[in-house]
């Protein structure tokens, strides 16, 4: 499976065509409407947010909401578009209108000035279009769609944030999957501890008010994932790493771990492994899931634990300088419409890039023409390991 994304910020819309899936799958658009709608709240979203309301249109692909084993097209609409069609024309404007909205001061920690020394660009609003972190509406969308194919193979997928603003959430022991799904879908926060969100709702509060933004910390765990995807052969094909460039790729990500990540370098060998077990009932299980359900380079069984590291929005209402790439003076940058915090929007996103791997790994490894060829391959490999 294979997808391409493509549209701008302000543009008519985001378009992804995605190839690979089998045909059969049961495919709601509802469903995928749903994980939209998930992304674009949170408390600390900002205005933006109202304007759009993203919904999903499928445009080829799928017929009679099964999909046909063609190529799949998902269309998102710029709500927005309506105040941007001078701007953002893909024709030709008059010279009074080709300057509108144009961006000379670059902001620090985007790709605008980079962006425009790599194409040439003088107008930096033809690299913030398409860096900006709308393009990840559509990436949800395809997350959505692989999570309908990862529920056909019983795999479910949580989500939630674990820090924000350096408050950290105290995560109780021993809770399942579905236990943290369904904890952080209650909270505006996307956070599984309740005593924490107050306090960080007053803080995104404090910052919206200096004109600063917030970071924070994702956790992603996905479990019944069968011991063997990935490999160990070769570098380019294990599992681990393509996920953690899926998550490094989401915008404003800087750091991704697995298991107890980071905090492995100060413990023995004896603290981190996870010790092999066995019984008749589960064939063989580890003690522990400290290195987030990988060895190798593939899923050794245990639930996937990893978490993602998302920088404070660069978009400052109170700007830090910069300088104008025309008249080279010192300047503060240019002001988008932004907002405080996207942490909790990060988790969903999180979610959906981490299914889209997972996805591209099963129907790799098995026979996929069709969703029940998959399904009837994935039990068999289950029933085969599990007697190993």
């Amino acid at each position: 499976m294979r997808f391409l994304t493509a549209g701008e910020s302000h543009g008519l819309e985001l378009t992804a065509i995605i190839e690979g899936l089998p045909a059969g799958l049961s495919l709601s658009v509802d469903e995928i409407n749903l994980e939209l709608a998930r992304r674009q709240v949170g408390y600390g979203r900002g205005g933006r947010m109202k304007i759009e309301k993203d919904r999903v249109k499928i445009t080829s692909g799928v017929r009679h909401g099964y999909t046909l084993g063609s190529p799949v097209t998902l269309v998102i609409e710029n709500k927005d578009w309506k105040n941007w069609q001078t701007v953002m024309s893909p024709e030709q404007v008059a010279k009074k209108d080709a300057t509108l909205r144009q961006v000379t001061r670059p902001r620090p920690g985007h790709a605008d000035l980079v962006g425009g020394m790599k194409y040439g660009h003088r107008d930096l609003r033809n690299v913030l279009e398409r860096s900006s972190a709308r393009e990840t509406a559509m990436r949800v969308a395809i997350g959505a769609v692989c999570k309908q194919l990862l529920q056909e193979l019983d795999v479910s997928v949580a989500g939630h944030v674990l820090a924000l603003g350096g408050l950290v959430c105290e995560l109780p022991n021993n809770l399942t999957v579905k236990e943290i799904k369904e904890r952080s879908e209650n909270s505006e926060l996307r956070v599984t501890d309740p005593k924490v969100e107050t306090a960080m709702k007053e803080l995104i509060d404090q910052t919206k008010k200096a004109g600063d933004t917030l970071g924070g910390v994702v956790e992603v765990l996905v479990a019944n994932v069968p011991a063997g995807l990935g490999s160990y052969v070769h570098w380019d094909e294990k599992l681990d790493a393509k996920i953690a460039q899926a998550v490094m790729s989401i915008n404003a990500f800087k750091g991704v771990q697995f298991g107890l990540g980071f905090d492995m370098a100060n413990l023995p060998g004896s603290k981190v492994m996870d010790e092999i077990t066995w019984n008749e009932a589960r064939g063989f299980t580890r003690q522990s899931d400290n290195l987030g359900g990988f060895e190798g380079g593939m899923t050794n069984g245990e639930t996937i634990i990893l978490q993602g590291v998302m920088k404070p929005i660069p978009t400052l209402y109170r700007p830090l300088q910069s300088v104008d790439i025309q008249s080279k003076e010192a300047y503060h940058a240019s002001v988008e419409r932004s907002d405080t915090t996207a942490v909790p929007a990060a988790s969903v996103i999180c979610e959906s890039v981490v299914a889209t791997e997972l996805a591209k790994a099963f129907l790799t490894k098995f026979s996929a023409d069709t969703c029940t060829e998959l399904k009837e391959a994935v039990d068999l490999y289950r029933e085969r390991i599990a007697q190993f």
